[in-house]
């Protein structure tokens, strides 16, 4: 039998896009990562189960008065996307739609391609986005997670390095949305 379906994509996006990314394409699981205090949006068609909320602050160590990406966090956020079964699209956001929602698209594409290099997974959201720029502790605390012995930090890292996106992120106040497949 052939379907005619689309291959399930990862759309990354802002919190003020959410709601219009979700509107356009139809994705069944969402995951929202957002500041303490922030509201987190309802949104539309989405059923609380499949709409995972994550609190922590965008930080890459530890600082006081902030909640550092944790090792709780993440396993629970893996959880989560090894839940997408790739039928539908799923969408991520965070504030500004440039470090943890990178950060969270470049984790579920390693997760549902486990024979993928990290380095091509990285390229295609450094190839979508040139703003996205992986928050680099959470995908080094789910590199340890997933025994990915350093290669998606690796990846994230060759992402952020790139001293081109600092200057686009530093012109900008939220990264327009982007796509990558969620198979390669």
């Amino acid at each position: 039998m052939t379907t005619n379906s689309a291959p399930a994509k990862i759309h990354v996006c802002s919190l003020a896009l959410i709601q219009e990314v979700v509107a356009q394409q139809k994705p069944s699981h969402v995951v929202s990562l957002l500041g303490p205090g922030t509201q987190f949006p309802v949104v539309d068609h989405i059923t609380p189960v499949r709409h995972h909320k994550v609190e922590l602050d965008d930080i890459r160590q530890h600082m006081d008065g902030y909640v550092t990406p944790g090792e709780r966090h993440i396993i629970d956020l893996i959880d989560f996307l090894k839940s997408w079964d790739l039928s539908k699209d799923l969408a991520v956001h965070c504030w500004a739609g440039i470090s943890r929602s990178s950060a969270t698209a470049l984790i579920a594409a390693c997760i549902h391609n486990p024979d993928t290099q990290e380095e091509v997974i990285a390229k295609a959201i450094a190839d979508a986005s040139p703003t996205a720029y992986p928050n680099t502790l959470i995908v080094e605390i789910a590199d340890k997670i997933l025994n990915r012995d350093g290669r998606m930090h690796k990846a994230a890292e060759k992402i952020c390095a790139d001293p081109q996106r600092m200057i686009n992120i530093r012109t900008i106040d939220k990264a327009k949305p982007f796509s990558i497949g969620g198979k390669f």
